[in-house]
This record gives structure tokens, C-alpha cells and sequence, in this order.
């Protein structure tokens, strides 16, 4: 779910910006890969075989359901560097430096506020309540194990859902780097136009062939 580069600091000022740690959901790729399977074997299929509206229902469909497939589950990504954190959900590609974020918070959903008071939600860092109650057992069962005296593997293991550990790193990235020289600046969100556009564009089509009959 992470793919963390580390690089030694230099000064704040002249140090190049930093590479970034990548979080991503592998449930939502895994998802999202089988969605646009299907959805490729079924329009594809009605797109040769189909007939009289048939095709251009299905290509409406095609151009109106992949984007916001890709969208929901292949784009969610969140970047961390040492400078800055970039979230990027569905439809919108939000940058906050360091100096902007006010908190992350973890509750029903992972977010961000800043400064302002602004919640950005973060999609690629899904809250899993399993995985919470899975890591609570294992934090039981090596409690356990040290009170007896035993050494057990389990001990070793991350006491944290991997959401909940990602949150912690997010967190101690702007507890530390948010006082930086190269950590400040403003919160730039934009709209992800190469999504909504062909969205859109699907669903007019898609409207005006259903109104046709």
C-alpha cells in the first residue's frame, strides 16, 4: 500500500525536493482492473454484435462508466514528501504544504484539514475496521505472549492497521516539517478535467440516445 523512498536532509533551502512516498489502495486497483475488464468484455461484445442502438448505447455507456471507474479506484493516490502532501482523489488534486495542514484525522474515513478548516478526504488511505480489529488481537495475543515470558513472533508484528500506521507517518511528516522553510506556501486544489470531461461527455450521449427511444 506504500512505496516509501527515503533521502537524507539537507538544508531547508537548498535542498532538491525530496522523492515522494506513494499510498494506494490495492483493493481498490484489484477492484478497478476486474471492473474495466468487464465492462471492456460486455461494450466490446455489444459493440460487434449488437444491433440498431445497441452499439451506441454501449459506447455511450463505455465513455460515461471507465472514467469514473478509473477514477474511483485506479487514480486515489496520496504523495508525501518532506515538503509537501498531494492528494489525489477522484475528481480533484489537492496539494497542501506542510505548513497548511492543521491535523489528520482518522475516523469513519481518513482526512485532512487545514489551516482553514477545509476536510479533504483522503481515497487511496480507506479506514478498515477488520484491519483494526485484526491488529488489536495481534497487540492481545503478544501482550499475552510477554506476560508469560515467552518470545513470540507475534510480538514483532506492527500493533496498527496498515491505514492507521500510514496516518501515523502522514502525521509526524507535518509535526516535523511543518515549521520548514520549503514546507510553506497554499493549499492549490484542481479540478481533474480529464475525468469529469469524458464523464460528462458519456452521460449527455447517453441521455440523448435513451430520449431518441
Amino acid at each position: 500500500m506504500t512505496t516509501p523512498d527515503h533521502q537524507s536532509p539537507a538544508s531547508d533551502a537548498s535542498r532538491p525536493q525530496s522523492p515522494d512516498r506513494i499510498y494506494r489502495s490495492p483493493a481498490g486497483i484489484a477492484g478497478g482492473v476486474l471492473l474495466l475488464a468487464i465492462a471492456g468484455w460486455l461494450g466490446i461484445d455489444a459493440l460487434i454484435a449488437g444491433h440498431g442502438r445497441t452499439p451506441w448505447l454501449a459506447l455511450a455507456s463505455l465513455i460515461l462508466l471507465v472514467p469514473l471507474v478509473v477514477a474511483f479506484t485506479l487514480r486515489p493516490a496520496v504523495y508525501a514528501n518532506e515538503d509537501r502532501l498531494r492528494v489525489r482523489n477522484p475528481f480533484r488534486l489537492i496539494v497542501l504544504p506542510w505548513a497548511t495542514v492543521a491535523s489528520l484525522r482518522s475516523g469513519y474515513s481518513n482526512e485532512v484539514i487545514d489551516a482553514s478548516g477545509t476536510k479533504y478526504q483522503l481515497w487511496a488511505v480507506p479506514v478498515s475496521l477488520r484491519g483494526r480489529k485484526r491488529a488489536a488481537r495481534r497487540q492481545a495475543r503478544g501482550a499475552a505472549a510477554d506476560s508469560s515470558g515467552r518470545t513470540s513472533a507475534i510480538a514483532t508484528e506492527s500493533p496498527r492497521a496498515q491505514g492507521d500506521q500510514i496516518m501515523d507517518d502522514l502525521r509526524e511528516l507535518a509535526g516535523t516539517r511543518a515549521a520548514a522553510q520549503t514546507s510553506q506556501g497554499e493549499v492549490t486544489v484542481r479540478w481533474a478535467y480529464e475525468v469529469v470531461g469524458p464523464a460528462v461527455a458519456g452521460a449527455v450521449l447517453l441521455v440523448i440516445l435513451l430520449l431518441m427511444g
